[in-house]
Order: structure tokens, then C-alpha cells, then sequence
């Protein structure tokens, strides 16, 4: 942390399916680099919601689910191209044509939380806890893989620097799993509709995908409102 900004905290809720949150990422990435030459440094925090609170603990397939969620087949396969070419706007590759299945997300959330409280000591903004919400987003966009499986999940983990045999066992019990639950709830309450939704300190900034520019602006801003506030 910069002194100019000691203590100051970025918290995004989000979901590990959500395309937007993943081009969200990128932007506040980018953003970052920006403010950090300007000396302004923060730290990142990831938080849980469902988007489809009520998915099945094996998922479903993604087609069919999305087909009966949107309308239609073909509305479900132009929101997609929507987002690709977002996604490929900032570097990014989706392949929704490996993407088969449509998780559950709990298990995904206990093992980006498990990131933030028991992972190796983070060497940038987001530690290791941002480096295993890359590695599921990856696994998710960009391979196809099913996230709602614990093997795939142990495997983002180890990719971003944890250590699987520790995963595989937090994975096979349920711990935290009633608190990421209440975690989606209060979010909800607080009035998140959608993701990603981002804080400094608490203070509700915006919600979705925004450029760079104006997340670098809004946290610029929201540090200011939150330095009056203090003062």
C-alpha cells in the first residue's frame, strides 16, 4: 500500500460466471496502472453472488438452461457474441463453444474466499486471492471448463500458487459454505442487483464493466469523498 492511500480497500462482489466481471477485471487491472503512477495504490478483495442462486449442485447444461433463461436459443447465442467481442476488446478470448455446462457457484466462492484467508503471502494488489479468481475465470471463459467441479477447481488454485492437498480437503468438506451464502444475501440487502458491483472502504462506487478511464476516475473520486469524510 501507498502512503497516500493507506488502508484503502477495493471489494468487488461478483461471480465466477459472470462474463462481465471477468471484462470488469481487465479494466480495473488497467486502471490500476494508471493510478499507481500517480502513487495511488489499493488492495483488491473479491465477494460472493449467485447469479443463478438456485442451480442444482451439479449444474445444468448451458445451452438448454440458457435457451429457457433468455427466451430463446438464439437470444442466448447473440448475448454471447455480445460479450466476446467485449471480452476480445481487452484482451481477452471466449470460447463459449467449450463452455457445456452452467455451474453452481457455491464451491467456487468457498475456494476464492479460502484464497483470501489461507493463501501464500500476496505479492501485488490482489494476492493470491486475485490470482486464483483469474485462474477460475480462465478455466470458465477461456477452456470451457466446469467450475462446478472440485478436481477443476483444485487445479485453479494450484495455478494461482496454493498448495492442492490443502484445497482438495477444504474442497471436500463444507466449510464456509453457509457464509458465502449469507455474504450473497447481505449483498442483495445493501441493494446489489448486479455484478460486478465495486466498494472503496465500503462506499459503493458503480456496478458493471466499466473502461478504465472511469473506474480510474471513480475510485480518484471516491478516495476524495472518503478523505472529506474523515477530515
Amino acid at each position: 500500500m501507498g502512503e497516500t492511500l493507506a488502508g484503502l480497500r477495493i471489494d468487488i462482489v461478483s461471480d465466477a460466471i459472470c462474463p462481465w466481471c471477468y471484462i470488469g477485471k481487465r479494466q480495473l487491472e488497467r486502471a490500476l496502472v494508471v493510478l499507481e503512477k500517480d502513487g495511488l495504490q489499493f488492495s483488491v478483495h473479491w465477494n460472493p453472488f449467485q447469479l443463478n442462486p438456485d442451480m442444482p449442485k451439479e449444474g445444468r447444461d448451458r445451452m438448454a438452461y440458457r435457451a429457457q433463461k433468455f427466451g430463446s436459443a438464439e437470444k442466448a447465442r447473440a448475448l454471447d457474441e455480445r460479450v466476446a467481442t467485449a471480452a476480445a476488446a481487452v484482451g481477452l478470448q471466449f470460447r463459449q463453444d467449450l463452455m457445456l455446462r452452467t455451474p453452481n457457484t457455491l464451491d467456487a466462492h468457498r475456494l476464492i474466499w479460502f484464497a483470501g484467508r489461507e493463501g501464500p503471502a500476496p505479492a501485488k494488489a490482489g494476492g493470491v486471492q486475485d490470482a486464483v479468481m483469474e485462474a477460475v475465470f480462465k478455466a470458465y471463459f477461456t477452456q470451457g471448463r466446469d467450475i462446478g467441479d472440485r478436481d477443476v477447481l483444485a487445479d485453479c488454485a494450484v495455478e494461482g500458487g496454493m498448495d492442492r492437498a490443502a484445497v482438495t480437503d477444504f474442497l471436500s468438506g463444507e466449510t464456509a459454505a453457509k457464509e458465502m451464502l449469507a455474504a450473497d444475501r447481505a449483498a442483495r440487502e445493501a441493494g446489489v442487483n448486479g455484478v460486478p458491483s465495486f466498494f472503496l472502504d465500503g462506499y459503493g462506487l458503480f456496478s458493471g464493466a466499466m473502461p478504465a478511464e472511469t473506474i480510474a476516475e471513480a475510485l480518484r473520486k471516491g478516495q476524495q469523498i472518503l478523505r472529506q469524510r474523515a477530515a
